[in-house]
C-alpha cells in the first residue's frame, strides 16, 4: 500500500502542470500530472504536499485545500494507491527546472485536452465543487475499466450529505445510490419530477429508478 498525495496549484485561470517526460521507467511517463508523491515515514499528507511541491516546482505552499480522496486499487507493482488530492491557491517563490518533468502553466479550460490517465479529466471537475469526494478508479493494464465516488456535502435538515455515484466507463452510464428521498437529485440536488417508475432531474437531466417498487 503506497500513500501519496497530488496537488494542482493554480492562478489566474491556470493550473501547474508537469508534462512527465525526464525520468526512466516513470509509471506516468508521457503524461500530464499535478504535483506531488509518497509521504515520508512520520509525514502529515500537507507536510508532504508542501514538501513535494517544493521539491518538484520550487513553490512554497500555503494552506493547500484538500478536496478529496482517491483509491488506485494494484495500480503499480500490484500495489494499491491512496491519493489524498489537494488544491493550492495561495505560494510563492519561482519556478524551478524540475527533474520529474516539464513544468508550465495551463489554462484550465485546455486541461482535459493533454494527455492525461483516463480517469483524470473525471475528477478533475470535482475540484471546484462543494463536497469533498473518495473516489476509486480502477486500472486494468494501464486502462480505466470502472470507477466510483462518494461526494460528502454538508448536510441540511432531515437529509445526509452522502451520495454515492458508480460508473463503467464501457458504456458511461451512472448508477447512483443515496439515502435521500425521490424529491431532490441524487447528483445536482435539483428539484425532480416522477415518470413512470424514474426520478428525472429538471436542473440535469440525471434519471434513477423510483426508491418505492
Amino acid at each position: 500500500m503506497k500513500l501519496a498525495t497530488l496537488c494542482y496549484v493554480k492562478a489566474g485561470g491556470q493550473t501547474l502542470m508537469l508534462h512527465r517526460i525526464k525520468r526512466r521507467n516513470d509509471m506516468h511517463a508521457g503524461k500530464w500530472n499535478g504535483l506531488g508523491g509518497k509521504l515520508l515515514p512520520g509525514e502529515s499528507p500537507e507536510e508532504c504536499v508542501v514538501r513535494e511541491v517544493y521539491e518538484e516546482s520550487g513553490l512554497r505552499l500555503y494552506e493547500p485545500d484538500l478536496r478529496g480522496v482517491l483509491t488506485f486499487p494494484s495500480f503499480s507493482d500490484g500495489e494499491d494507491w491512496y491519493t489524498f488530492v489537494y488544491v493550492g491557491r495561495r505560494f510563492s517563490g519561482e519556478l524551478i527546472e524540475s527533474d520529474e518533468g516539464v513544468l508550465s502553466w495551463i489554462d484550465d479550460d485546455k486541461l482535459t485536452s493533454l494527455p492525461l490517465w483516463e480517469g483524470d479529466p473525471v475528477f478533475l471537475r470535482w475540484l471546484e465543487q462543494d463536497r469533498f469526494f473518495s473516489g476509486k478508479f480502477v486500472y486494468l493494464g494501464g486502462k480505466l475499466t470502472k470507477y466510483e465516488v462518494v461526494f460528502y456535502t454538508p448536510q441540511r435538515a432531515g437529509q445526509s450529505g452522502m451520495s454515492v455515484i458508480r460508473v463503467a466507463p464501457s458504456d458511461g452510464q451512472e448508477l447512483s445510490e443515496s439515502p435521500e428521498d425521490d424529491t431532490a437529485c441524487w447528483v445536482c440536488g435539483g428539484q425532480t419530477m416522477k415518470r413512470h417508475c424514474k426520478i428525472v432531474c429538471e436542473r440535469c437531466g440525471f434519471i434513477r429508478d423510483c426508491s418505492d417498487p
